[in-house]
């Protein structure tokens, strides 16, 4: 996997929503998380037909619908898209390491997960 695909699709994610400000076909976030609905049963589709092509494509506009969902939410001021990352590295290296140091994923997903809500109950006060 190249790295600059990643970052090339968040620039071209970013240069379009700037460029979707002048029209009104989107419902901001919404709108992506109807399309990745939408995106996923195409996936379940493709699946079924062993077109290892078109399944490729159908994950692209799920991974497409996701960036812009991401990007939406962070223009919408709900999250800061690079902590979703930063996130998603800890939570996942975290359960990497546990489970290899002999750890469930169900133990460390409670732990992980009551970690959460520390975390959501310190940011109310």
């Amino acid at each position: 996997m190249n790295p600059k695909h990643i970052v090339g699709l968040l620039e071209i994610v970013k240069a379009k929503q700037q460029s979707d400000k002048n029209y009104n076909w989107s419902n901001d976030s919404n709108t992506f998380l109807d399309e990745i609905k939408s995106e996923v049963g195409e996936v379940e589709e493709e699946i079924e037909t062993g077109r290892t092509c078109f399944l490729e494509d159908e994950l692209g506009d799920v991974l497409w619908d996701y960036l812009n969902l991401l990007q939406s939410l962070e223009n919408e001021n709900q999250i800061k898209l690079e902590r979703v990352f930063e996130r998603s590295f800890q939570k996942y290296n975290e359960r990497w390491a546990a489970i290899q140091s002999g750890s469930t994923w169900s133990e460390i997903k409670t732990a992980q997960k009551r970690k959460l809500e520390i975390e959501h109950e310190s940011r109310r006060q």
